[in-house]
């Protein structure tokens, strides 16, 4: 059995990652209580679900550095991969609260179309406005310190912000709408509007994580693709046991098995494992397990097996 490991800049990206975490984090405690207690004063529940949502984003951004924090912990004899899977985990935790957040929302929306109650607009707009400062300056720290785009974690924590923001922009309206129009509907139809924009983000964020957590093969992975490259390399006549997963974002797991010619010496295996890893790694497939074995092979024992022992950390 071959086992490959590659190296890239998962470890630098992960301690950015981290460090704007932090940032956002502390930046997002402070502005939440402000505006926890402007919703109380005001009467709007665009405020109050916004501060609820920036305690979510807390939260979540808390968990977030967490996950990274343990990520970081060596693998080991009861955990081989390590702690890596932890930040799926904190992703799947941060999609599951935007939804329970986004139909909270909602619910409580539609109670006050019956009743709207009187709302203080001056300092709604006020507080809203200063929110959607804060969120502004926190999504572009994240945005440009951190990788929103590969790795879920960070994703998952981001996206709360993002929808944060947009909790801003509708407070803002409705207080405009009440303020000049005198439409106190305006502020459980902003909430419900950005309620339905979390939900979609909620359950986009759950769905990949679920999908990692299910070792399902990644969304940019053509097994197709994969199989044909395989094959292609001389010395294999076809593979099977085929599994591709995700081990945490930005670090993907190959196995399976390549039935050889069983005369196949130590050299043309070894060449054999290194080229297929060098096709793979510029497929983002870093770790590469392969199995050897001859068209008789009866599974119990491999014709030829070249174990190179656990895989490095990255």
């Amino acid at each position: 059995m071959g086992h490959h490991h590659g190296h890239h800049h998962h470890d630098h990206t992960h301690g950015a990652n981290k460090k704007t975490l932090l940032m956002a984090f502390f930046i997002i405690v402070t502005y939440m209580v402000v505006e926890f207690i402007g919703g109380l004063i005001t009467n709007s529940l665009a405020l109050l679900s916004d501060a609820g949502h920036m305690l979510s984003d807390a939260i979540s951004l808390g968990i977030a550095v967490l996950a990274f924090q343990l990520s970081e912990r060596a693998a080991n004899y009861e955990k081989t991969y390590g702690y890596k899977r932890f930040e799926i985990l904190a992703a799947a935790f941060n999609g599951i609260t935007l939804l329970i957040i986004s139909i909270f929302i909602i619910i409580e929306a539609v109670q006050r179309f019956t009743q709207p109650p009187e709302i203080a607009t001056t300092g709604m707009l006020t507080i809203s406005t200063i929110g959607l400062l804060v969120n502004i300056i926190v999504a572009v720290v994240m945005f440009r310190g951190g990788d929103t785009e590969e790795n879920l974690n960070m994703r998952g924590a981001y996206l709360h912000v993002i929808s944060d923001m947009l909790g801003s922009i509708g407070a803002i309206l409705a207080a405009l709408l009440i303020m000049f129009f005198g439409w106190r509907w305006a502020d459980p139809i902003a909430s419900i509007i950005v309620a339905v924009l979390i939900l979609r983000s909620g359950f986009y964020v759950t769905k990949d994580a679920l999908q990692i957590l299910m070792e399902g093969t990644p969304r940019d992975i053509d097994l197709i693709d994969i199989i044909q490259t395989i094959e292609k390399v001389p010395g294999i006549k076809s593979i099977h046991d085929l599994h591709v997963w995700t081990i945490t974002s930005g670090q993907i797991a190959l196995s399976c098995h390549a039935v050889v010619d069983m005369n196949i010496t130590i050299e043309d295996g070894q060449r054999i494992l290194d080229e297929v890893e060098h096709e793979l790694i510029h497929k983002g497939i870093h770790h590469i397990t392969i199995q050897m074995e001859s068209e008789n092979h009866d599974h119990h024992d491999s014709v030829l097996c070249n174990h190179q022992g656990l895989s490095k950390k990255s």
